[in-house]
């Protein structure tokens, strides 16, 4: 299941992790957040949607078709994070006799073009009532530091910064990704105390819209067809670097990647 926002180009959001899931062999179902209006060019305008209709979404779900992995991305506001927050802790209580499955948040704050998509009031609430109930993170930088409320400009501050959100949250796993870098470099930062730096190589290209979001949905799609989480993380990378290889060049802006070519 993936649970997000709604991007009208398809580059990243809800459409665009049903498309990792089916490159993937894994059949998506979906709960929206909010609605934007948007295209690679940026985002125009945001509508949250409630938390009542949210949650309906998730439970019905939930009810019939049980997730065998969850990704999270873009919340809106308040209303999003406390849905989801609420349908988590009640997933985990209600059903303790079924196995546990993965849960992998991918913080979406801020678009790639600048555009606020999490509330600056939801800021401490994403904080205290999601991060205790997942169990892997994969910000960038940017959204490091946002977590932290510290400088993040090189791998030695992503590393301590890592470091100290994982003292807050001591069961979180992290990937920290370096994609828009000069170097880039992620950082795998498990809550075992594994650490290790996961390289890639600069892709020169303008369609790099959805990239964090298309990681973080291979990453669980891994995850859920039971690779470790090492090997998880280098799957996605690799999945993500040939997206971005094979982008089709669409759009005036930041266009978006190629997410089915392992179909074609």
């Amino acid at each position: 299941m993936t649970i997000a926002g709604y991007d009208p180009s398809s580059g990243a959001g809800i459409t665009a992790d049903l498309l990792v899931f089916q490159a993937h062999g894994i059949f998506g179902t979906s709960a929206i957040t909010a609605l934007t209006v948007q295209s690679t060019v940026g985002v125009g305008a945001v509508q949250v949607l409630s938390k009542e209709l949210i949650s309906e979404t998730l439970e019905t779900l939930h009810f019939d078709l049980p997730a065998m992995g969850i990704k999270i991305g873009m919340l809106g506001g308040i209303e999003g994070v406390a849905a989801v927050a609420n349908f988590l802790e009640n997933m985990r209580t209600g059903h303790v006799t079924k196995p546990h499955i993965p849960i992998v948040l991918d913080p979406v704050i801020r678009s790639s073009s600048g555009a606020s998509l999490l509330a600056p009031e939801a800021l401490e609430a994403f904080k205290e009532s999601l991060l205790p109930r997942v169990d892997w993170i994969t910000p960038n930088w940017s959204e490091l530091a946002l977590l932290v409320a510290q400088e993040v400009q090189s791998m030695t501050e992503a590393e301590m910064a890592a470091g100290a959100l994982q003292r807050m949250y001591p069961s979180l796993n992290l990937i920290v990704t370096g994609g828009d870098q000069s170097q880039p470099i992620d950082l795998f930062y498990s809550s075992n105390g594994e650490v290790h730096h996961l390289p890639g190589e600069h892709i020169e290209t303008r369609s790099t819209h959805g990239t964090g979001c298309a990681f973080s949905t291979a990453f669980l799609s891994n995850l859920i067809l039971r690779k470790p989480a090492l090997d998880a993380a280098r799957a996605a990378k690799t999945y993500v670097a040939e997206a971005l290889r094979r982008a089709p060049g669409l759009g005036g802006g930041r266009g978006p990647i190629n997410l089915l070519w392992p179909l074609r």
